[in-house]
C-alpha cells in the first residue's frame, strides 16, 4: 500500500513540473544585494554550476522521504524538505518537494512560499487545508477537508495552512514550483522578528493590547 501511495505522490511531482516556468528563474534568495566588487560576489541567482561532465547519480537523488518526521513539538508537525540543498541536480530546474507529517491535531500554521506554487497530496489521514486570497479579492478563505488521495493547490505567495483534524497521524507530500521555494511563517515572522518589531506598532496593526503583543513576542523568542 505504501509503495502505491508514493508512486501516486511522485506521479504528482511529474505533473507539477508544468509549474516550473511560472517561478524560477525569478529570485531564488530572499535578498540579493548587488556588488561591483567581484571578490565579494559569493552568490548567483541560484547556485553555481559544476562541470556537467562531473555529474553523478547522487547529484539527482535523495533517500528517506518514506521515513516519518519527528512531530514531537509545539505544533505537532514536521517538514522533510527536498530542494536544491538536498538534490544539487535540481539547480535551475524550478521544482522541489516536501513531506509533511502531522501528529493528531497537528498543524502547519499559516505561512507563504514567496517563490512557489504548491500542490499537495494526502497520503494518510484527514487534513483541513486552505488559503486566503489577497486584499484585491477581499481576503476570501478557500478551504476544504482532504482525505487520502485528495489533491489541493496553494497559489504562489498566498497565505495557507494545513491542519490534521483526525485522531491518527497524517502524511502529505507536496511539489513546489521552485528549486528553493522559501517559507514565511506569519506569526513567527511578525512576533519573532530579530530585532523585535515595535510592540506599539504591532498592537495598533493587529488591534491588540500592547501587553498581549509583548507576551506573544516573548513566547516566540523563547521558542526560537
Amino acid at each position: 500500500m505504501k509503495s502505491v501511495q508514493f508512486l501516486l505522490a511522485f506521479a504528482l511531482l511529474a505533473l507539477a513540473s508544468t509549474f516550473a516556468s511560472a517561478s524560477d528563474p525569478s529570485p531564488l534568495q530572499d535578498i540579493c544585494v548587488a556588488t561591483n566588487n567581484l571578490k565579494d560576489g559569493v552568490f548567483v541567482n541560484g547556485k553555481f554550476c559544476k562541470d556537467p561532465k562531473l555529474a553523478k547519480p547522487e547529484d539527482f537523488s535523495f533517500c528517506g522521504l518514506d521515513k516519518p518526521g519527528n512531530t514531537e513539538n509545539m505544533l505537532g508537525f514536521n517538514v522533510t524538505t527536498v530542494n536544491v540543498e538536498q538534490i544539487p541536480g535540481l539547480n535551475t530546474l524550478g521544482i522541489s518537494a516536501v513531506r509533511i507529517d502531522f501528529a493528531p491535531y497537528g498543524q502547519n500554521p499559516p505561512h507563504t512560499h514567496p517563490r512557489a506554487t504548491e500542490i499537495l497530496t494526502v497520503l494518510e489521514g484527514t487534513l483541513y487545508v486552505g488559503f486566503v486570497t489577497s486584499n484585491q479579492l477581499n481576503n476570501t478563505l478557500i478551504a476544504k477537508v482532504l482525505n487520502r488521495g485528495d489533491v489541493f493547490v496553494f497559489p504562489i505567495g498566498l497565505i495557507h495552512f494545513q491542519f490534521n483534524i483526525g485522531k491518527t497521524n497524517a502524511v502529505a507530500i507536496s511539489a513546489l514550483s521552485s528549486q528553493n521555494p522559501g517559507v514565511i511563517t506569519i506569526a513567527t515572522s511578525v512576533f519573532g522578528a530579530d530585532p523585535a518589531i515595535n510592540p506599539d506598532f504591532l498592537a495598533r496593526a493587529f488591534q491588540l493590547d500592547v501587553n498581549v503583543v509583548k507576551s506573544l513576542q516573548k513566547k516566540f523568542w523563547m521558542n526560537s
